[in-house]
């Protein structure tokens, strides 16, 4: 290739698939010029993630990641769909279906080593094919995987490789769900080169469509994570992320409640028992997030005084901007129900006939579902 017709050509960044720029520092796909005779060249936002765990604030909007992806449905393609296990209702991509087109879709939930290992993985499948089906998407295949333990990404790659019948792969989800991680993986185990993708727990890491090429000329294609407001990571800072963001099995931690108890989770949000027998209630959150148990006519006071130094996360500093927690009651009428907060976890009631409330900062979503384990 000639020096002239280099000159042109756009140079994207391995870690996020943005176009690289060496102008302006403030911008996004900065990289100093020197970097530029790289081989594989990274921008500035990505080196510092990688290394030091540093996230840098990015001026995409949600209508340039809805661009992004509402070419997918013209082309004739595989889409992957994954949703993170641990917060499946809060990773579902609810216009899905109107950027797949025509195109078949594979449901993988990754994350799945932070279930209890008594969830039996075939009972989670059903459970993740009878939720798809409610809202509305039809699968033709789905499957589990952890992208950071390496789990079942074997399996899920020859099953890929069958469904695809020689199409590109495209790749979507929420930010947070572990897509850069997925994909490494396939990358590594394909071809051995590790951490080629950018990943960190911060939302939106991967900026621009990056193309993997495959051997047949085809490409695997991930593409910018779309950001769900109504999740808890937007309303808290980088550190309090991490202590929401679990790393491990999480730990059910239960609770017999009388009513007129309140649970709190760190300052983050709140659960009221408010009518009904006593009953025992299943935590299912980060095993970092401390729960603080609390009579119901003590909350208020309680959170007042102490949001921040007893209630955290949030710290004493972040409080100050934290949105005030709102309520939404729930009337438990069946078996086994799981109260899921967006982003945070979930609490499942054991036993129909409790009214329940849960109090989350405004914007972020509370919703009720079948128990999941």
């Amino acid at each position: 290739m000639g020096g002239l017709e280099l000159i042109n050509e756009e140079i994207s960044c391995i870690g996020c698939g943005v176009t690289i720029q060496t102008e302006d520092k403030n911008k996004i796909g900065y990289a100093p010029a020197s970097s530029l005779e790289k081989d594989q060249v990274i921008c500035q936002r990505c080196f510092r993630l990688k290394h030091y765990n540093e996230v840098q604030d990015v001026s995409l909007t949600d209508d340039d990641f809805l661009k992004i992806l509402n070419g997918i449905g013209e082309k004739d393609a595989l889409i992957v769909k994954l949703v993170d296990i641990f917060d499946f209702n809060g990773s579902w991509l609810p216009g899905l279906q109107r950027f797949v087109g025509h195109n078949p879709v594979v449901l993988i939930g990754n994350k799945s080593d932070l279930l209890p290992k008594s969830v039996k993985p075939k009972k989670l499948i059903d459970w993740m094919k009878g939720m798809a089906k409610e809202w509305g998407l039809q699968p033709i295949d789905v499957m589990l995987v952890s992208g950071a333990k390496g789990h079942g990404i074997e399996e899920a790659m020859q099953r890929i490789e069958e469904l695809r019948e020689g199409r590109d792969v495209y790749v979507v989800g929420c930010t947070n769900v572990g897509k850069s991680t997925f994909i490494n993986r396939i990358i590594k185990q394909g071809s051995g080169e590790e951490n080629v993708i950018t990943t960190s727990h911060f939302p939106g890491t991967t900026l621009d469509i990056i193309e993997i090429p495959l051997d047949d000329e085809r490409a695997l294609i991930d593409t910018p994570g779309i950001i769900n407001h109504h999740q808890m990571a937007h309303f808290v800072g980088k550190q309090d992320l991490k202590t929401i963001t679990p790393k491990k099995e999480i730990k059910p931690r239960v609770f017999q409640l009388n009513a007129g108890q309140t649970l709190f989770f760190g300052g983050l949000a709140r659960f009221d028992f408010v009518r009904g027998e006593r009953n025992s209630f299943t935590c299912y959150l980060s095993n970092d997030l401390d729960i603080h148990r609390t009579k119901l006519e003590k909350a208020d006071e309680l959170y007042e005084k102490h949001a921040g130094e007893l209630l955290v996360p949030p710290g004493p500093k972040e409080i100050k901007e934290f949105p005030p927690l709102v309520g939404q009651e729930f009337s438990i009428k069946e078996g086994k129900t799981d109260i899921v907060f967006s982003g945070l976890g979930w609490v499942t009631v054991n036993q129909p006939g409790a009214i329940v409330k849960a109090y989350v900062p405004k914007g972020v979503q509370v919703s009720i579902r079948k128990s999941l384990i």
